[in-house]
This record gives structure tokens, sequence and C-alpha cells, in this order.
């Protein structure tokens, strides 16, 4: 790893507090500073997880990327790589409230570009989506970075905005920044509205399963691990100014991937509801990563197959955590409570 101490934002999310582990795992000589605000996405059992792993070379902040307070702990932080995860990121969440998604994905990276500005030797990896480039037709090519953006939801235009503010202050100030654009992950420690956890720990409760619509919008996906192996190799090797999609070109219409998962589970088809479809409900995704194939020399290492019942069998030997999650009362107490023994010392970590 070329650089010495990098800045995660959202790192005890999903996607987030995967790369930290990756990178805390990968890399000995690497000091990792998490800035998280600690919503509804970032679990406490998490939080905890990340803090145990490497004390010496993990500390967490607990900060919105919107603040002042976040801008002053940039200022103070010595990095030299900042990697952003941080964002809202559901898009039925986006329907019901857009402006909650603008402050964060579109004033928060305004509030990252406007530090690295002053500090240009710093370099920034913006993780943004596939979502910014719309919908395909069954028959289209898949989504290429040369693809103008065009997305269909809060969420996805909350993210293209973030992309072009970041691509404009690359160009206009010369930055060290570089994007990548992804497909839908999986894997353990998903938050459970997601699609793949959503039905696993629905099945698991012998709930209904809900699938909008007719079931057959397509999506590509991608395990974790190995979206966060590509991040890595961005940070390290992209080219400056340069997008770059990830993606294991694994195709799956939804209703596919809720029959694959139930057979997993050994639980019944009768458990699918169909319910009305979303608003402006993308019907198919399909990323094209020959770029970051090709220049980068990345691949996904774990077959479809392989770390589909890797994840299902995490989510069953881990109820405990996504029940914390589905318990409104357990959420509203750590939102209210829990939360604040993150704002000193804490077992395992140094907090700021």
């Amino acid at each position: 790893m070329k650089y010495h101490h990098l800045v995660v934002t959202g790192g005890s999310g999903f996607i987030g507090s995967h790369f930290i582990s990756h990178v805390l795992g990968s890399y000995p000589g690497v000091r990792v500073s998490c800035a998280d605000s600690l919503t509804y996405a970032a679990h406490p059992d998490t939080v905890e997880y990340l803090a145990k792993l490497s004390p010496e070379r993990y500390s967490f902040h607990r900060l919105d990327i919107t603040s002042p307070a976040f801008s002053e702990f940039l200022k103070t932080s010595g990095c030299d790589a900042i990697v952003n995860f941080a964002a809202e990121s559901h898009v039925d969440r986006s329907i019901l409230d857009p402006a909650s998604f603008v402050r964060t994905n579109v004033m928060g990276v305004q509030n990252i570009l406007d530090y690295v500005r002053s500090q240009p030797s710093v370099r920034l990896v913006h993780v943004s989506t596939d979502e910014v480039y719309g919908t395909l037709s069954p028959t289209d090519p898949a989504f290429t970075e040369s693809n103008t953006l065009d997305p269909n939801s809060p969420y996805a235009a909350s993210k293209a905005a973030a992309d072009l503010l970041v691509l404009a202050a690359q160009r206009t100030f010369k930055l060290d920044i570089t994007i990548t654009r992804c497909s839908n992950n999986y894997g353990p420690f998903q938050f459970p509205e997601k699609l793949i956890p959503l039905v696993i720990a629905n099945a698991i409760e012998d709930k209904p399963v809900p699938v909008y619509g007719d079931g057959r919008q397509v999506r590509d996906w991608i395990y974790v691990l190995d979206h966060c192996m590509g991040i890595d190799l961005v940070l390290q090797n992209g080219r400056s100014g340069e997008v770059y999609n990830l993606s294991a070109h694994e195709e799956r219409y939804n209703i596919d991937m809720v029959h694959k998962l139930l057979g997993i589970l050994g639980k019944p088809t009768s458990l699918i509801q169909h319910v009305g479809d979303r608003p402006a409900h993308d019907r198919r995704y399909a990323v094209n990563s020959a770029k970051a194939r090709g220049e980068l020399g990345w691949s996904p290492k774990v077959t479809f197959e392989d770390a589909l019942t890797a994840t299902v069998q995490w989510y069953l030997k881990n109820e405990s955590w996504w029940k914390k999650v589905r318990d409104k009362k357990f959420f509203e107490f750590y939102q209210a409570n829990y939360t604040n023994k993150f704002e000193g010392e804490t077992k395992g970590a140094r907090v700021l």
C-alpha cells in the first residue's frame, strides 16, 4: 500500500466496514481513521468489531461529513488518502425523504472536496454506484464509464450530482481524485432492507418475502469483498480523473434470486408475496468492468455460487445481529443512548 493513513468515511456501514477490515488485514503498516455519523445503517456490533481488529492502527470518529466538525477533523488528521463511502443509499428511503439524500450525498461530498482542494497532495476515491447511469433494456449493452448519467430515483440523482462535482473539482483544480461505480453488492453485515438480506431474514422467520411487481428487474451482483479489493486497486493505481466500473458480470432477475435464496434455505416459494412496484423502478442494471480489469488487473475472486451460499450461512449463524436491526425498540434505544459510548474512550480503539 502506497498510502500510510486513510480516512474512510461511512466506514461503519456495510461496504465501508468490509473495506476497513480488508485494509487492516492486508497492510500492517497502514493506519485507518473511520468517520461515521452512526445512522440507522451503522450497526453497533459492527462498530465494536472494527474497533477490535487492530486497536493500535484504527481510530473511530463519530462525525457527520456535512458538519464543520468533520472539516476540522480532516484538517488535523494528517491523512494522505480519503475513501468516501458515506452516503444515504436506499432508493425507497430517498423517495420518502429526498432532502436527506441531497444533504449527505451532495453537500457532504462538497465538504470533502473543499478539504482536498486545500490539500492537493491528498488522494480521494469517491465510491459511487451504477444507478447513476439509469436503466437498460434487455438487449442494451452493459454500461461503460462513457455512458451518459441518467438517474431515475432521488438516490441515484444525488449520487450523480456528487459524481459531477467530483469530476469538475478534479478538472478545475487538478486534484488527485478517482471514482468507482459498482453493481449491487451482497455479503455479511448488510442491512436487511436490501434484497438479499431481506429475503434471507424473512425466510428464516417464515415471514412473507416481498417482491416488487413481476420480479423481472435485472441486477448485476458482486460479492462485497471483491468490490473492496477493486476499490483498493483503484486507490493505489487508478488514474486521476478517471471513473472505474466494478462488476462481476452476474446478472440475475430479482425473482430468480429470491427463488435461489429460498432453495438454499430450504424454504417454500409460497412465502413470495408480489407487491406494488416501486415508482420509476429501474428495469435492468448491467455494468461493463473491462476498464478496471484491463488497466488494474482486477477481477472477482469468489464465484457467485460460493459467495451467495457463504452469505446465507453468515445470516443463519448471526441471527442476533440482524434481529437487533429489525427490533424497533432496540434501535430507538441504540440511537438515543448506546452510540453515546463512542463519544469517549471505548474498548479497542481510540475515539476522538
